[in-house]
């Protein structure tokens, strides 16, 4: 990475294999996409080991090159399902447990020096804003964020203000959901917007 969000060091960051795979559970045709040597070294990756995120980083910025963004939000999905899902299902009832939990499920599947996270930095009924300094896509994150409040039952329109790949320091992202009573706050107090 040329360039890092604010206040991401990433030093010895790595990633849980099983998110490396959502690459390929994400692509109907991994070799076509990936080239053989590349869909046959992800396909070997241990779901439950430890990889570099360079790799991780470096796949994603191929899906962005030749699937694009949807194909990124697709995958996060995937990823969702695959690392954090059976979890979330047992530990979440409410959007904001997610929007709360989701640096949680980050540093699940992350781990090292410095490598980011995720802050609240409102919440009220239907509307939330986050911020993150973590390296990955944008638009994958978003896939992860949509997957997970759609299993509380509280489906969102999510966009972003500020992106870290436009030029921006971090990510800023809005969430809007017409859901605003338990299954959105779950009993937590509001923050203002800012």
């Amino acid at each position: 990475m040329d360039r890092r969000p604010r206040d991401y060091l990433g030093a010895q960051h790595e990633t849980i294999g099983s998110d490396i795979l959502a690459v390929l559970r994400t692509l109907k045709e991994p070799e076509a996409v990936l080239g053989a040597v590349v869909a046959a070294r992800v396909a070997s990756v241990d779901p439950a080991g430890w990889y570099p995120i360079a790799q991780f980083l470096e796949l994603m910025e191929v899906l962005d090159g030749r699937v694009g963004e949807r194909g990124l939000m697709s995958m996060g999905r995937t990823l969702f399902k695959l690392s954090h899902e059976s979890r979330a299902k047992e530990e979440a009832t409410s959007a904001a447990d997610i929007i709360f939990g989701i640096d949680g499920m980050y540093h699940f599947a992350n781990r090292g020096i410095d490598i980011g996270g995720w802050k609240v930095v409102g919440f009220q009924p239907g509307r939330a804003v986050l911020v993150k300094n973590t390296p990955h896509h944008c638009a994958m994150e978003q896939g992860i964020l949509d997957e997970a409040l759609r299993l509380v039952g509280a489906p969102s329109r999510i966009s972003q203000s500020e992106c870290f790949r436009k030029g921006a320091e971090l990510c800023r992202f809005n969430v809007h959901s017409r859901i605003t009573d338990h299954r959105w706050h779950g009993g937590r107090p509001s923050i203002p917007l800012p």
